[in-house]
């Protein structure tokens, strides 16, 4: 007994990160076995998990036979209705109907066929699981003279919210359901849309202290057998204490830490998931949080909508090529205007630099310093109306804007067209599809704006060509963070600047689909009825 206490203490600094096995298969030398006496696995769940009082430990006698039995589960985590029904009636009343010859023909398979009414329940020997499946939710079933337990689940399902739209990722048309914090539901909703038995789930255990479920989900055939073993390798080196968001995986598995660009796509939408998956990437989801990350990413994805392939091709192109104006726009704009009012006033039209002189005459700051107290002041409000209740956000960031803006003009601190300015380019970055590649172009903002003030439109050039350099050298998971542009790939390109029609994009990307590259057959353009009967 106390070789089995000494184990489970050393259990949790030895139990980082495993992938999820049936049991009964590579019981290593951590192995906890589970003893027959039921007072000694009482005292030993009790020495692990302490004396809380969410956990139940109840004893019933099985049947007519009257076998001891100890049922453990965690109040709140678990469906105690479910358990009431289905595992003590089903113990207590159900089980007299069992006729034995002998107590010893009593097993784990007669309780699992004959007693229990519960849809799923499984045979267990080791200590380590079990202690995992209570503290999931799932209710242990120990029977006397058993070297075994059974494990049922009846999770409680209403600990969870419903499913509501995504807030960040609001769309016209399209799907409105949302990923939730249940890791089970969201495998389902994926499931939900891809109704094939390509799609596969490879679950893993995260974190020695939160345990935190882990799955990586592909389809089978499509996606690249080496990304999805990379995927899982990255996942399975974690070595840490505890898992709460999605977050945590993230900088642990991207190709550039350092990076100002995001190398993992997150999203909180099941229609996003499954049209990656479609295109041979892998998804990454974590049990608790309701984002989901997609890999591999690139530049493009991240100003890509999933209502753009719910609308009509020629206005989801028009709207896309929008886009890539605005990320201009958010990234360049402030610095192009510090540049040309600062250094190269000949390139303005007469009437125009006669404008901004007039607008700035009285100002006394010069454009550099302007542009940086109207971005950092919008960048705090910004900020503010995401961390207030949304009602009054709302309200401070648009009040707050106002005033500030009117007063710093009135005040003569900034002039209007730096005003101007400040805003068009805080409209353009709100167009930008990823938040957190909204989050990069508002930091590079600052850098690109110092050599702007600092060597004009060279500095302006300067700071552009190290970035789209960099871009150009980052990879995630093999691909090219540029592809496909660069490397250059034409029909890769038809989902790029513009979308092109269903019926034209018969080929997934090349460098995810690769296994199975047709996606669409050929010869399925519309055409007039009278053209087909030569009228």
């Amino acid at each position: 007994m106390s070789k089995l206490f000494r184990s489970f203490k050393n259990f949790n600094r030895k139990f980082h990160c495993r992938e999820t096995q049936p049991p009964d298969q590579k019981q290593g030398k951590d192995f906890i076995p589970i003893s027959n006496n039921l007072e000694q696995n009482r005292l030993a769940l009790k020495t692990v998990l302490g004396d809380s009082p969410d956990i139940i430990f109840r004893d019933v006698k099985i049947g007519k036979s009257g076998i001891q039995a100890l049922i453990v589960y965690i109040d709140g985590l678990t469906d105690t209705d479910s358990i009431a029904d289905n595992v003590l009636k089903s113990l207590t009343f159900e089980a007299r109907y069992i006729e034995l010859a002998d107590l010893k023909q009593l097993t784990i398979d007669t309780i699992k066929e004959h007693v229990l009414t519960m849809s799923e329940a499984r045979e267990e020997k080791s200590f380590q699981k079990l202690l995992s499946y209570i503290l999931s939710g799932d209710t242990v079933i120990f029977v006397q003279g058993l070297e075994a337990a059974i494990a049922v689940s009846a999770r409680n399902g209403s600990v969870h919210r419903n499913v509501s739209e995504p807030v960040t990722e609001a769309v016209i048309r399209g799907p409105r359901e949302g990923f939730i914090e249940n890791y089970r539901l969201n495998t389902a909703m994926i499931r939900r849309k891809l109704k094939s038995p390509k799609l596969r789930y490879k679950e893993l255990t995260i974190g020695s202290i939160t345990q935190t479920t882990v799955c990586v989900a592909y389809l089978d055939g499509i996606a690249d057998k080496a990304l999805v073993g990379e995927v899982k390798e990255r996942l399975m080196r974690i070595k840490i204490d505890g898992i709460l968001e999605s977050g945590y995986i993230e900088e642990f598995i991207q190709d550039a830490p350092f990076s100002p660009f995001p190398t993992v796509q997150n999203t909180e939408r099941p229609d996003v998931v499954a049209a990656a998956l479609l295109e041979g990437r892998v998804a990454v989801l974590t049990d608790g949080t309701p984002v989901a990350m997609l890999v591999p990413a690139t530049f493009t994805q991240f100003l890509q909508s999933s209502e753009d392939y719910y609308q009509t091709f020629i206005f989801a192109s028009f709207i896309r090529m929008l886009r890539f104006l605005s990320f201009f726009m958010a990234l360049f704009l402030p610095s192009l205007y510090i540049a040309v009012t600062t250094f190269h006033q000949e390139m303005l039209p007469s009437a125009l630099a006669l404008s901004f002189a007039a607008a700035r005459q009285g100002v006394p700051f010069p454009a550099f310093v302007e542009a940086l107290i109207m971005e950092v002041a919008f960048e705090i409000l910004r900020e503010a109306g995401l961390r207030l209740p949304r009602p009054v956000g709302q309200a401070v960031s648009i009040v707050g804007a106002l005033v500030i803006g009117e007063a710093s003009v009135r005040a003569s601190i900034v002039s209007p067209a730096m005003v101007i300015i400040v805003s068009a380019t805080a409209i353009a970055s709100f167009t930008i599809p990823g938040f957190v590649f909204g989050l990069s172009v508002r930091l590079l903002r600052f850098p690109i704006m110092v050599l702007s003030a600092s060597l004009g439109f060279f500095g302006l050039m300067m700071g552009g060509f190290i970035l789209f350099v960099h871009m150009a050298s980052l990879r995630s998971f093999g691909v090219p963070y540029l592809a496909p542009i660069a490397p250059a790939n034409w029909p890769g390109q038809q989902d790029v600047f513009i979308r092109a029609p269903w019926w034209a994009m018969i080929r997934r990307p090349l460098d995810t689909g690769h296994q199975d590259p047709v996606r669409t057959g050929r010869g399925q353009k519309p055409e007039n009825p009278q053209n087909k009967t030569g009228r």
